[in-house]
């Protein structure tokens, strides 16, 4: 028996956590990319026309592609004492503004609560500072653009207890 679903709950959408995989090839470290203000995921179909005489004048479709993507805002996160910006931050930086392999990152993101929803792939990064007024916080849009497959995977926080999503 399925377990019913309270309709008075709804989820939220800062429950996404974004992890960068900062390890080596074989050997994969994920750290957590702190400072996320929004962020919009996106995981497209190419649906091209397919009908034919054979269906009585009913469109046929057919997906034929798929591209994916993860829109961020991010507050810039520093340790004003070292004059060092978070290193998930500068590994993201440093990708936007490289070539070849060293522009794609390995990155997962995932329901904090450990509800189902989690994926995994790699990206191109995109990195664009968005200015501001003289009291605005230093904040980056970073689009990370998928470069193959966006893959479901195991929620990382499904073992742990409700709640203890950090």
């Amino acid at each position: 028996m399925s377990t019913p679903v309270d309709p008075a709950v709804t989820a939220l959408a800062r429950r996404w956590r974004v992890e960068l995989d900062t390890g080596t090839a074989g050997t994969p470290s994920w750290d957590l990319c702190p400072g996320i203000t929004s962020l919009t995921p996106a995981a497209e179909p190419n649906i091209e026309d397919s009908s034919d005489y054979d269906s009585d004048g009913w469109a046929g479709n057919t997906k034929t592609g798929q591209s994916w993507e993860l829109s961020m805002t991010i507050n810039r996160k520093i340790n004003d004492q070292a004059k060092t910006y978070n290193a998930v931050h500068e590994a993201l930086r440093l990708a936007a503004y490289s070539y070849g392999s060293a522009s794609r990152v390995h990155v997962r993101y995932y329901d904090r609560n450990g509800l189902p929803e989690a994926y995994e792939g790699y990206a191109i990064v995109t990195w664009a500072p968005s200015g501001g007024e003289y009291t605005a916080l230093d904040q980056v849009e970073v689009t990370l653009t998928g470069d193959g497959p966006l893959l479901p995977i195991a929620n990382p926080k499904a073992e742990e207890a409700p709640g203890g999503g950090s």
